[in-house]
């Protein structure tokens, strides 16, 4: 039987509409009583196993190998970790003319989050980048995140965040680091096996996302915390969103020039500098914000999507560059090997 594909003219990732059918679903059944506690369990559960995968995937080798290009992972780093929070809490001038205090915390906090692994290498490669530096990019930030994130979240969003406190960093530490680091420990082991069932491994990634979206939304519905929301002020979420992915998009690619860094490198540092994580988001957003996970998982849910179409139409424009150029250094060579020869029968 053949495999049925996404058809490539559909702009909107398939995962998407399954996130968007998640919350769907939560709007019309949402958990209540003792199954909003069955399904905040597997919730937790789903989030360990998460991060314990990530653990048993991440190679030690291939870190050590990208160290050798630390100018490009600190420039990476820079970006997801720094820049991004900088124009989140500039951001904070829209509250309350354009963005509630709600959506705002969750825009912040989308600032936070560590950058993607697999969407990066996807349009890297597309783009004809630099694949090994933005594997390693995309690594380095999602294990920099799993204590970045909490702390930045911390220092930055402080009593704000719902139920934030010691606690919630001993959550993240308890259901984030402590499975990522046994994964680590047991990867001698269960490594080999990780890697060769990558298919069906990447298919409880995204069921276990799914699983904390569904908790989190029905958790919001039951508390009717989406009466807050108008859709004036999605309209005007969305309109900063897209300025702030603009804003990354120029300055990872003209930033990376000014830099020196190569053509191969300003596209790994673009493609990678410029993403935010929804794998790694919403389970630390679960954690941080408790009953209000709903509302600040929504700007990432909206910024996740975005830099998809936003991203794929940029990777074709670099790989049709690359394809010119290299048509052009072949018949500069021709030409060359023309005129030398005609010289030589001269």
């Amino acid at each position: 039987m053949k495999r049925l594909h996404w058809p490539s003219w559909i702009p909107i990732d398939p995962y998407v509409l399954l996130l968007l059918g998640t919350v769907g679903l939560a709007a019309l059944f949402p958990a209540r009583g003792s199954a909003a506690d069955v399904a905040s369990g597997a919730s937790t559960a789903a989030i360990a196993l998460l991060f314990f995968l990530y653990g048993a995937r991440l190679s030690t080798r291939e870190v050590l190998d990208g160290l050798r290009h630390w100018r490009l992972h600190i420039t990476v780093l820079a970006c997801t970790f720094l820049v991004f929070p900088l124009l989140g809490l500039a951001a904070r001038g829209l509250v309350p003319v354009i963005l509630t205090h709600p959506l705002y915390q969750g825009l912040l906090f989308l600032t936070l989050v560590p950058s993607t692994v697999q969407s990066s290498i996807a349009f890297t490669s597309m783009a004809r980048g630099n694949v090994p530096a933005a594997i390693c990019a995309g690594s380095f930030s999602s294990l920099v995140g799993i204590v970045a994130t909490p702390l930045l979240a911390a220092s930055l969003l402080g009593g704000g965040v719902g139920g934030f406190s010691a606690d919630s960093l001993l959550k993240i530490v308890l259901q984030l680091l402590v499975p990522f680091l046994a994964g680590q420990v047991l990867r001698r082991w269960i490594g080999g096996f990780v890697v060769r069932r990558k298919r069906v491994l990447g298919l409880v990634d995204r069921c276990s996302i799914l699983l904390v979206v569904y908790t989190a939304f029905s958790v919001g519905m039951v508390q009717g915390i989406w009466h807050q929301v108008s859709p004036a002020r999605l309209g005007g979420l969305v309109v900063v969103e897209a300025a702030i992915l603009a804003v990354m998009l120029l300055l990872t690619w003209y930033g990376g020039k000014a830099l020196r860094f190569g053509r191969a490198d300003r596209i790994a540092i673009q493609f990678a500098g410029s993403k935010k994580s929804l794998a790694a988001g919403l389970p630390m957003a679960s954690v941080l914000f408790g009953a209000q996970a709903a509302l600040a998982v929504l700007p990432l849910m909206l910024f996740h999507q975005m830099q998809l179409i936003v991203c794929a139409v940029i990777a074709k424009r670099r790989a049709r560059e690359a394809a010119s150029d290299v048509t052009a250094a072949q018949s500069a060579a021709t030409t060359r090997t023309a005129v030398g020869t005609g010289t030589r029968s001269g």
